[in-house]
């Protein structure tokens, strides 16, 4: 599996949740469905899962802005949690430390009746928790994949990044640069990192040697093969 490194950048970019900001695809279809019908999640619990940038957050923000659910962060979930009154979105999920913490939210939001989603780039029956409770939960938590991006999506998300970042690429570049990464939302958004950090610091626009200089790090040069999956999980059946 091609993994994509996190930049230090000398500027903070801020990603657009808003909902108009989505892009649908097919690789997202069965969990747009899913998100839009809470009432039919089993136990009410739903989890979001796939490839890093793939959109999880997004989403995510995207049905917390809808419901008005409670956000929790997994890095940051300490302690037993308050009571939710409402829904609840957990982004993260899987780094969670204490366990306790994340079992006691689980259940807090059951019996109150409150749907709980959460988004991880595993389905969380492969998320390696000592607690045997959490764990029988964590088997029987629903889990809707979103899948690799396609070729349109691709070429979508690279414009829409440019554009949030305010980089003018002519099309035939942004071509040039599709052919030649890894085929993953996440090797997009690092490009697109990138040559904002390369416009900026020659001050000029982007161009095919810009771009094929500034991208080198991320080129495909050859193929390599993902791992293991890991356990089974609960897959979302599609919604008819």
């Amino acid at each position: 599996m091609i993994r994509i490194r996190q930049l230090a950048l000398p500027f903070p970019h801020r990603p657009d949740y808003a909902a108009s900001a989505f892009i649908p695809a097919p690789s997202n279809e069965a969990a747009l469905a899913w998100l839009d019908r809470a009432a039919e999640w089993p136990g009410l619990r739903l989890a979001l899962w796939g490839e890093p940038g793939c959109g999880k957050t997004h989403l995510l923000h995207r049905w917390a802005a809808r419901t008005g659910a409670a956000w929790f962060d997994g890095a940051a979930l300490r302690g037993l949690p308050p009571a939710p009154s409402g829904p609840v979105a957990l982004d993260d999920a899987d780094l969670v430390a204490d366990e306790e913490a994340l079992l006691h939210l689980l259940n807090a939001a059951q019996q109150a009746g409150h749907p709980l989603l959460m988004a991880a780039p595993e389905a969380p029956a492969r998320w390696p928790v000592r607690l045997p409770d959490l764990a029988s939960r964590l088997r029987a938590i629903t889990a809707a994949r979103i899948g690799p991006p396609d070729d349109a999506l691709l070429r979508r998300l690279l414009t829409r990044l440019l554009a949030e970042r305010k980089l003018a690429v002519p099309e035939p570049v942004q071509a040039w640069i599709l052919l030649r990464l890894p085929r993953s939302a996440a090797a997009i958004r690092e490009a697109a990192a990138l040559l904002d950090r390369a416009a900026w610091e020659a001050k000029r626009d982007v161009t095919r040697r810009l771009a094929e200089q500034c991208l080198e790090p991320l080129i495909v040069h050859g193929d390599e093969i993902s791992g293991s999956e890991g356990p089974a999980a609960v897959e979302a059946p599609p919604l008819l």
